[in-house]
């Protein structure tokens, strides 16, 4: 049988060696060579996007290659390229970059847009149309919250620790259609509630669907969007792998996936944001607290038909144990800022 492609989107940020953005993109971008990148909303900004890959391995070297050339000329240009999902150090607002959409968007949505200098992982995965990928999105909300909190990297924001361990994810909630997916019924249900968001002018056009997954404006994928960026490429590759064997699931599967109790749904991405892999997440179909190390487990078994056919099950478990073990990145971010002081403590979490 043949298995689903996946790629991914990985933004990063430009600093100072205190963490401050640099608004440098376009000429790091231009100094980049070999490598699919874009500017993003703000100059401090880079956006890597992988070719379409069929295993692991192919995944991790593309994006060990995008990474390290990107660095290169983020360092000709004087800045530090990070893997972080929010700036630790510097101002909230941002000069936005110089293009049409993104200069509009700062005109109708104003700080909001300016103070977006936070980055995400969107991973793609392969679909056959809209309506299979309306019919995973669903069976991915009870996960969501677990991705969440695996992969939180934005702890420290501005100089403060902010208390979360995914401070991203609570900016970027102030979006409109951002957060979990509704429950969709079919496509055409998605597709009259984006018709309603751009009627109504809340979002500019389908490209503004913020939602957690949804199916790609503009390529034949189911888009997870769920993630902080990964401090490191294997945890990036463990979250795409997991995505994948999720989409695979959903598809064996064939129904239409289990309906949620909003509020519930709220309380897992809310104490996931909080707490990262630190705390209790919350099993939303059972409405019931667990350890995040627990729910992982049943994320684990629930997929593990798929992980095996990948031949995917022994890394996903050795990644997994190792970032419960050593601590991701809102984890280390918060391990290093709590070791200085002021600039000192900033240049030891960019480090």
């Amino acid at each position: 049988m043949k298995h689903p492609s996946m790629g991914v989107e990985e933004e990063l940020l430009l600093v100072s060696a205190g963490g401050a953005p640099l608004p440098r993109s376009k000429a790091v971008v231009e100094g980049t060579h070999g490598v699919d990148v874009e500017l993003e909303l703000t100059r401090a900004q880079v956006e890597i996007n992988t070719p379409v890959c069929q295993t692991s391995d192919e995944l991790r070297l593309q994006l060990t290659w995008a990474r390290s050339k990107l660095a290169e000329s983020a360092a000709a240009e004087g800045a530090r390229l990070l893997a972080i999902a929010a700036p630790p150090g510097g101002v909230a607002a941002q000069l936005v970059t110089h293009k049409p959409r993104y200069e509009e968007m700062a005109a109708r949505y104003g700080l909001l847009a300016r103070e977006q200098a936070v980055c995400g992982c969107h991973v793609h995965i392969g679909v056959p149309d809209k309506e299979a990928a309306v019919r995973i999105s669903n069976h991915l909300r009870p996960w969501l919250p677990v991705l969440l909190a695996l992969t939180a990297n934005s702890a420290v924001y501005l100089g403060s620790d902010t208390g979360f361990s995914s401070w991203r994810s609570i900016m970027w909630s102030r979006w409109p259609c951002s957060g979990p997916p509704p429950y969709f019924e079919s496509a055409e249900h998605y597709e009259a509630l984006v018709a309603m968001h751009i009627a109504t002018g809340a979002i500019m056009d389908e490209r503004m669907v913020y939602w957690d997954v949804r199916p790609s404006s503009h390529l034949p994928t189911v888009e997870v969007r769920i993630s902080d960026i990964p401090l490191t490429v294997d945890e990036t590759v463990l979250l795409a792998t997991l995505i994948r064997a999720l989409a695979m699931t959903a598809m064996e599967d064939g129904g239409r996936g289990p309906k949620l109790e909003p509020a519930v749904l709220r309380a897992a991405y809310w104490l996931a944001a909080r707490d990262g892999i630190s705390g209790n997440g919350l099993d939303v179909l059972k409405a019931k607290p667990l350890p995040l190390g627990e729910l992982l487990g049943l994320l684990q078994r629930h997929v593990h038909g798929a992980l095996e056919e990948l031949d995917e099950a022994d890394m996903v478990a050795e990644t997994i144990q190792q970032v419960l073990r050593e601590g991701n990145g809102a984890l280390k971010q918060r391990k290093a800022f709590a070791a200085g002081e002021d600039i000192v403590a900033l240049t030891a979490v960019t480090d």
